[in-house]
C-alpha cells in the first residue's frame, strides 16, 4: 500500500493512497483533503495508510443521511421493534431528515447533531422530543457503525436538551365530582368515569372489547392497548 500528497493550494493538500481491492485485485485510489503543512500532511498520509492497513478505517461512501436512515428503518426497526415503537421511530427519523437528509453520512460532525437539536428546540419542540429525537439518531448511527458505513458514532458526543421534571397533575376527588357533573348526558361521561373509577389509561380504554367486559362478575380486564 503506498500513498503521497498533491498541494492543491498553499497549505492545503491532497493525499493520495493507492489500494487494491480483496476481492478483485484492482488498484484503487483514495482521496482526502488535508489543510496544515507539508511535513503535517506526510503524518496524515502514513496515519491513513497505517489505518488501512490494519482496518481501522471506513471505506468511504456517498451514501447520504436520507438513503442510510431509509436502511435502518427497513433492515433493523421493521425486524426488532414493535409497530408503535417503529412508529414513534419513523417521526423522530422525520426530524433528522429534514434537517441533515442531504447530508452525506460520511461528513456527519458532532457540531451538525448539536444544530439539529437547537434548530428543533428553537421551532418550538418539547425538550422530552428532541431527546427522543436524540435517542433514535444515537442508535441509527450506532448500526451505521455496526455496518461499518461510519467509524465514530457523532451522536456520542453530543448531550440532547435536558427536559424538565414536572410533577403530574392529578384530580382531587372535588374535581372529579365536578368534572362528571359537567359531563353528564354527554358520550364522553361513560370514558371520564371509567377511567377515574379504574386508573385506566386512554390507550388501554380504545382497546377494550366487549369480551374484556364480565358484567355478572362485575370486572373489566386489561389485556392489550392501541
Amino acid at each position: 500500500m503506498k500513498g503521497h500528497i498533491r498541494e492543491r493550494s498553499p497549505g492545503h493538500w491532497a493525499i493520495v493512497i493507492d489500494v487494491r481491492e480483496p476481492q478483485t485485485g484492482k488498484r484503487k485510489r483514495r482521496w482526502h483533503s488535508f489543510a496544515g503543512t507539508k511535513r503535517q500532511a506526510q503524518l496524515e498520509c502514513a496515519r491513513l495508510i497505517n489505518e488501512l492497513q490494519n482496518g481501522a478505517t471506513v471505506d468511504p461512501s456517498r451514501i447520504t443521511v436520507d438513503a442510510f436512515l431509509d436502511r435502518f428503518l427497513s433492515d433493523w426497526v421493521a425486524l426488532h421493534t414493535a409497530a408503535r415503537t417503529a412508529e414513534r421511530y419513523t417521526c423522530s427519523v422525520a426530524h433528522v431528515r429534514r434537517h441533515l437528509g442531504d447530508r452525506r453520512l460520511q461528513s456527519l460532525r458532532p457540531a451538525d447533531v448539536a444544530a439539529l437539536y437547537s434548530a428543533l428546540s428553537k421551532a418550538g419542540l418539547a425538550a422530552s422530543t428532541v431527546k427522543h429525537v436524540h435517542v433514535v439518531l444515537h442508535r441509527a448511527l450506532g448500526q451505521a457503525k455496526v455496518w461499518a458505513l461510519v467509524k465514530d458514532n457523532v451522536a456520542e458526543m453530543v448531550k440532547p436538551p435536558t427536559a424538565a421534571t414536572e410533577e403530574a397533575k392529578i384530580l382531587q376527588p372535588d374535581q372529579a365530582r365536578e368534572l362528571l357533573a359537567r359531563l353528564r348526558g354527554h358520550p364522553l361521561y361513560l370514558l371520564a368515569s371509567l377511567g377515574l373509577a379504574s386508573g385506566m389509561r386512554r390507550n388501554e380504554m380504545l382497546a377494550l372489547r366487549w369480551r374484556d367486559l364480565d358484567l355478572d362478575a362485575g370486572r373489566l380486564t386489561v389485556e392489550q392497548s392501541l
